[in-house]
């Protein structure tokens, strides 16, 4: 078996919907009610990617999860601060892909120059807690009856995580273009790989 990280693209996005698309039908982990097509999911990768990393993972040459960031907020004081999230397959689950995509995630972040990462989990969702408390999340806040879904009101905990040092006049963050001239980038798409072959 062959495991592989790597930026995603547009031609990604028919894998990624199948991904997504089960977590918004049967779950209130996200707080969207219909899946998008693949072409709203093409356009939401090729949106993130000038200045946010958009991962998957392939296993054998079919894309098994994907984890990217994206802004917390729009206005210009956030810019050094992220929002991450993850999906994985539910055939490739506790298998370490999720593990494998933030650790490679934050590395790309951290070199860009993002600060912070921060991450949204509806609850109760106990194993999310779990995973992100476990990758150096911390918890930080929740917002109460924020969602409804599935007949019910959900809370949403957040959770933030450092990726450095906060400068006290910090440059702006690289564009994923601009970061992908580094070597430093694909050293960080194997670290995560790394992970996947524990």
């Amino acid at each position: 078996m062959t495991a592989a990280l790597r930026l995603a693209t547009a031609a990604d996005a028919p894998a990624v919907r199948a991904i997504y698309a089960p977590y918004v039908e049967g779950t209130s982990v996200t707080f969207e009610r219909t899946p998008p097509s693949a072409e709203e999911v093409a356009e939401r990768i090729e949106g993130k990617l000038e200045r946010y990393p958009w991962l998957v993972c392939e296993r054998d040459g079919e894309v098994v999860g994907y984890a990217y960031a994206g802004p917390v907020r729009s206005r210009a004081a956030y810019r050094w601060s992220t929002e991450s999230s993850v999906y994985v397959r539910e055939d490739a689950k506790r298998e370490g892909v999720a593990g494998a995509l933030y650790s490679a995630l934050f590395a790309l972040l951290a070199g860009q120059g993002y600060c912070g990462v921060y991450a949204a989990v509806t609850l109760p969702n106990p194993a999310s807690v779990a995973f992100h408390e476990a990758t150096g999340f911390e918890r930080i806040g929740v917002w109460e009856a924020v969602g409804f879904k599935h007949g019910a009101w959900h809370d949403v905990g957040w959770f933030r995580r450092p990726l450095g040092e906060r400068p006290a006049e910090p440059d702006p963050p690289l564009s994923v273009a601009a970061a992908r001239e580094h070597e430093w980038w694909d050293e960080a798409l194997r670290t995560g790989e790394a992970e996947l072959r524990r």
